[in-house]
């Protein structure tokens, strides 16, 4: 059979670890046959070709990939009927040979991998599937940029909204936590608007007149603080509406309301359980706070051509992760910050994932969990400062001595040690050759066990170097300063040492 290009979808209909670990043989021939009975009349319907079937998993072509996503939608329907039914759907659309009932091409190993990483409940696809479909008849959205197993570079990756569901985006959970939501249906009047709020726009079509309209009424706000509640959306009218800086709600109206009943329940649950616990310890004078990530100029050393460093949703920051909200790529032109979720704002524009910036000085990127603002440096040692305070704390008293370090002496606060070498880009030539096979970390390579020490004196913390390579800085108003003997951190200065800032708090 020729080469053919269809769309690839993987399916599992029941998470297999909890079904079939405990069902004898018989058992298991009846799962198999329950599953089949409820998918393959969607496959046929929609046009598709089951290639394998084996216990509750498929292996399906189609010749549309409208068709395909509009078949893992009806699938996941099954799962809101029967939640006993646990399904999870990976797609993805390019060259396929079927030989002897097998098929084979890179695009069914991208649909493996997406059906990996897709959570229960959910149909994943990927850009190429997005460019082929009628997006007119889809309700999506962009889940963010993962790196796959065996597929090189990150991939781009979209999934379906069933008409239940709505996955509210970051900003407007945040904005029910805070009680600045705002909600702006079409036919009533403009509503009042509290200070720094967010807008949802509903039942409004997109490109509509009556929408252009709505917003006219309204005060001037940010960009980024509308949110349109769309289900089926042009491709037209999305880029027209997202390239100003506003944001999407994809769901029906129905979706919507379950979506935030949800979030308010949770809201009530975690206000009604949540304890807080006061330290007992009265004589902390001051807190050391890991504060963000320290961005070294490259090329470095003629090892490090350039680099990238992953941001976690609780602001730390690791080598690589699928689960990052945002990267910062680092090269001998410029500080990049590319957006990896949605909901992440830029200055009050809404950064899409896949999308990305040059930051300069003083920029602010604001997402759920807080803000990250980007500092320059004007040094041979460091381009910037990402600028975020992470869960990693300790306190300080009058007259104590604390050190900081990979490995620091108690008492002490550990700065990361982020092992691995897949987000360093190599200079060429044999010194770093020796680097990398050596195993070539920067946070090791420029930050000792026991690198600084911090004694409180009063309320002026005085910073020491300990390593007799590694260098201390200090980040003040007069710029980078390396740090020699016993120095005085000056209040608002910041301690700069591998990849980490430190920053000495009041206590909190």
């Amino acid at each position: 059979m020729p080469t053919r290009t269809c769309t690839v979808m993987f399916a599992e209909l029941a998470n297999q670890d909890r079904t079939f670990s405990h069902t004898d043989r018989a058992g298991i021939r009846n799962r198999a046959a329950d599953s089949e009975r409820r998918a393959a009349p969607i496959f046929e319907e929609h046009g598709g070709e089951i290639i394998k079937h084996t216990g509750d998993s498929f292996l399906v072509l189609f010749g549309a990939a409208t068709d395909a996503v509009r078949a893992g939608v009806a699938l996941l329907d099954v799962q809101g009927r029967d939640p006993r039914v646990l399904v999870r759907i990976g797609m993805a659309t390019g060259d396929v040979e079927v030989i002897s009932g097998d098929t084979f091409g890179e695009v069914v190993n991208l649909a493996s991998r997406i059906l990996s990483k897709a959570p229960l409940g959910q149909a994943w696809f990927s850009q190429a599937t997005l460019l082929c479909m009628n997006q007119s008849e889809i309700a999506w959205e962009g889940v963010g940029r993962y790196s796959l197993k065996g597929i090189p570079g990150d991939i781009e990756l979209q999934r379906a909204v069933p008409a239940g569901r709505t996955w509210l985006p970051e900003a407007v959970s945040t904005a029910i936590r805070s009680n600045t939501l705002v909600r702006f249906q079409r036919g009533s009047p403009p509503p009042r608007l509290p200070p720094r709020c967010t807008i949802l726009l509903e039942g409004f079509e997109p490109g509509s007149a009556a929408l252009d309209t709505a917003i006219s009424t309204l005060p001037v706000v940010d960009p980024a603080s509308l949110w349109l509640v769309a289900h089926t959306i042009a491709a037209t009218d999305r880029v027209n509406w997202q390239r100003t800086g506003r944001g999407l709600v994809i769901g029906s109206a129905k979706g919507l309301e379950a979506a935030l009943q949800a979030a308010r329940r949770r809201l009530t649950a975690s206000s009604s359980t949540d304890t807080i616990i006061f330290d007992s310890v009265s004589n902390i004078a001051a807190e050391l706070v890991l504060a963000g990530l320290a961005l070294p100029a490259v090329p470095l050393s003629e090892v490090v051509a350039g680099y990238t460093y992953d941001l976690l949703s609780d602001g730390r920051w690791v080598n690589s992760s699928d689960h990052a909200v945002a990267r910062v790529d680092v090269s001998p032109e410029s500080v990049r910050l590319e957006a990896l979720v949605s909901g992440l704002q830029l200055e009050g524009r809404q950064l899409q994932p896949g999308s990305s910036v040059v930051l300069s000085d003083g920029d602010a990127v604001t997402m759920l969990t807080g803000t990250v603002t980007y500092r320059s440096l004007r040094s041979d040692t460091y381009v910037g400062l990402l600028l975020s305070d992470s869960p990693s704390r300790m306190g300080l008293s009058s007259g104590q001595q604390a050190e900081i370090g990979r490995e620091p002496k108690h008492p002490g606060l550990a700065l990361p040690d982020r092992r691995g070498q897949e987000n360093i880009r190599w200079c060429p030539g044999f010194r770093a050759a020796r680097a990398r096979s050596s195993g070539f970390t920067m946070d090791r390579a420029m930050a000792g066990r026991r690198q600084a020490a911090i004694r409180l004196i009063g309320q002026s913390p005085m910073v020491t170097t300990l390593h007799s390579r590694c260098k201390t800085y200090l980040a003040g108003s007069h710029g980078l300063v390396v740090v020699e003997g016993e120095q005085e951190a000056l209040p608002g200065a910041l301690i700069v040492t591998g990849t980490s800032v430190v920053a000495v708090r009041e206590p909190s």
